[in-house]
């Protein structure tokens, strides 16, 4: 039978009713994990080693959970953890979070959700990359829009040269797999590398990958003499006489292999492209910056760049609706999961192709990009919280206000130029150093710099 439509619990009313139910076994001071299906159905596993459970309760609560969640509860809703195999190994996942909306009270058991999903679980799975193991940093900085054709790649390769005038070894790395553009930008197409990122992937998978050509130091000169502007293009250029199979590799890349998942392989791959430099640079030096030409939109290579491979993520977008829709939708989800905290502070908002005409002057657009992105920002920080003794509201740790021009909502600003548009590098040499695309970046160069060079970390330049 087909429930009315006013009855009928859809997949976003699903989460609440389930944590609902949740809270009220852990009210009874046991411990809860509550999981989520691949399908969006939920499951409540009761972790009752330290308290036994009768029936009865234990009846009452997978019959609410099934009545609040009709079509989303699992068709066993509750779990008692001494009756599973591997309990211990379900309990203590790591990618099992607490309820980042709800504070722990006196007698409750705790909360925790497991969410499984086909794709997208690095968008949760928040961390810091880790020194190499000889104490070296490379600092490795994404950039990244929401939406295409915000003139993300042509940043990249300004400021790739950027950071090369001020003596650094830079990596470009293009993971926009889908539509690669960096590679012959920086380099042009005859200078690229025969494999690309995704011979790395597809090579990796089956145990082949030595040998590979993946890095290629471009023709472009440092002013300072001591850089080096390396690229890793997401296409090879293939070899003379061989078929360069691009879409027919593409196909494979996303597969995971026994023992390592997708997220693994694509930092694996990045990592052997940073060896390449090491190994084949006259220097012998490895890169100390890298930066990651990131793919658009909510996809699976944009989650493993931002949430786990850099330290720094500036993020690309006009003042418009799409923007602040889409970002809304990306900054919900780390709040949700928990990770709100641990990503918040290495992001930064860019505000690309800025117009400046009568109609909309720049000052005018800038401040409005900046209040809607300080709005958008919000559920990423602190609200005030109760103290734990009297639950008075304090203020939270980390609440930038609007006009805070360090603050990840203030907009690093790059101008409009229209000879940009379409661009081939083949075609125009030297476009870098034209006066007009000197203007554009101006302001962008000197603050992604300053980010990228002072390191969170050590109040130090890589």
């Amino acid at each position: 039978m087909t429930l009315p439509t006013a009855l009928t619990v859809r997949f976003d009313d699903a989460r609440p009713r389930a944590m609902a139910v949740a809270y009220e076994v852990a009210a009874e001071g046991l411990d809860v994990l509550l999981v989520r299906d691949v399908l969006g159905r939920f499951a409540l596993v009761v972790d009752d080693h330290e308290r036994q459970v009768s029936d009865g309760p234990a009846a009452a609560w997978a019959e609410r959970l099934t009545a609040e969640l009709q079509h989303y509860a699992a068709d066993r809703p509750l779990l008692l953890a001494s009756g599973l195999f591997s309990a211990d190994d379900l309990l203590g996942s790591e990618r099992a979070q607490p309820d980042p909306l709800h504070l722990p009270q006196p007698g409750f058991g705790s909360v925790r959700l497991l969410d499984n999903t086909v794709v997208g679980e690095d968008w949760a799975q928040v961390s810091t990359p880790a020194p190499e193991t000889d104490g070296s940093r490379t600092y490795r900085t994404a950039l990244y829009g929401f939406k295409g054709g915000v003139g993300r790649t042509t940043a990249t390769a300004v400021l790739a040269r950027h950071l090369a005038d001020q003596g650094h070894i830079v990596l470009v790395v293009d993971l926009d797999l889908e539509s690669p553009g960096v590679g012959p930008l920086l380099a042009g197409r005859a200078l690229l590398p025969r494999h690309g990122i995704v011979d790395q992937l597809v090579e990796s998978a089956v145990d082949n990958a030595d040998g590979l050509e993946l890095a290629a130091l471009t023709s472009y000169t440092p002013r300072t003499g001591q850089g080096e502007l390396w690229v890793a293009p997401a296409r090879g250029r293939g070899t003379e006489g061989v078929a360069y199979s691009y879409v027919d590799k593409l196909n494979r890349v996303y597969a995971d292999i026994p023992g390592m998942g997708f997220a693994d392989r694509l930092a694996a791959a990045v990592h052997a492209c940073e060896e390449a430099v090491t190994r084949e640079g006259e220097s012998g030096r490895r890169p100390d910056v890298v930066l990651l030409d990131s793919r658009a939109g909510i996809h699976d290579i944009a989650a493993v760049t931002i949430s786990r491979m850099c330290d720094l993520a500036l993020l690309f977008g006009s003042d418009n609706g799409q923007t602040w829709s889409g970002y809304g939708d990306l900054f919900a989800a780390w709040r949700s999961s928990g990770q709100a905290r641990a990503i918040r502070e290495k992001l930064r908002m860019v505000a690309s192709m800025i117009p400046d005409s009568p109609q909309r002057p720049m000052n005018a657009y800038l401040e409005s990009f900046r209040e809607h992105s300080w709005e958008c920002f919000s559920v990423l920080y602190d609200d005030d919280v109760p103290e734990a003794d009297t639950g008075r509201l304090l203020p939270g740790a980390f609440s930038p206000s609007l006009e805070d021009d360090s603050a990840p909502h203030h907009p690093i600003p790059i101008l409009f130029e229209p000879g940009l548009v379409g661009l081939d590098a083949d075609s125009a040499p030297g476009w870098q150093d034209r006066a007009f695309v000197q203007a554009a970046y101006r302001d962008f160069l000197a603050n992604a710099t300053l980010l990228i060079t002072a390191d969170p970390q050590t109040d130090e330049g890589p």
